[in-house]
């Protein structure tokens, strides 16, 4: 085993949120991310209409659906296939295609959930691009199908492209607020960006 695949499992095992995430019933450590943000944000809401995409393997269609019952739906979409989640509408399909919004018949989100990542090649340009292509493709979904009102969370990683999502994010939305959940991990670029209010010029684009 190459010695950066024993450092990974080392800190897998041994992660607080991977053992919470299978004592409470979780797919994933993740599910705690969004808990966070949510405790934070206010994201979530009883009766809301949720679209999870990139969703597999379901931690965050699970917060989801536990936070907007009664009343709410959670709709999730990935590629790869995911196991049903009580509460949930399941599609395998790349959410770029028209599956989604014939999903949603009419109904604009109020809630778009993008914890999406390409398949990494290693090589941080190509990574940086495609992460990008496929958050720009997020927001391009929460123009033809989110609430004026609604917010948007999507996963970012910092480097070369971060700089120019948050340029489209301030040109698509209102608010725009930059998180990094204590469970994303402290040496990942990663971090999450939400965005409130679509600006009426955006979403008539």
């Amino acid at each position: 085993m190459a010695k950066s695949s024993k450092e990974w499992l080392r800190r897998h095992v041994t992660d607080p949120y991977v053992r919470k995430a299978k004592e409470q019933g979780y797919r994933s450590r993740a599910a705690f991310k969004l808990l966070e943000i949510d405790q934070r944000e206010k994201l979530l809401k009883r009766g809301a209409l949720v679209v999870d995409l990139g969703a597999a393997p379901g931690g965050w269609s699970q917060v989801a659906a536990q936070k907007v019952q009664p009343g709410g739906r959670v709709i999730a979409i990935d590629l790869l296939e995911i196991a049903p989640i009580k509460g949930v509408t399941v599609l395998r399909a790349d959410f770029r295609d028209d599956a989604l919004i014939e999903a949603l018949a009419g109904a604009k989100a109020d809630v778009v959930l993008c914890d999406v990542a390409p398949n990494l090649s290693g090589i941080p340009l190509t990574d940086q691009a495609r992460q990008l292509e496929l958050g720009l493709a997020a927001v391009d979904f929460c123009n033809k199908a989110l609430k004026q009102d609604g917010v948007f969370l999507v996963k970012a990683f910092h480097g070369s492209a971060f700089d120019e999502l948050l340029k489209h994010l301030r040109g698509a939305f209102s608010k725009v607020r930059v998180i990094k959940p204590a469970a994303s991990r402290g040496e990942s670029a990663e971090t999450y960006v939400a965005a409130r209010s679509l600006l009426c010029s955006a979403k008539s684009a």
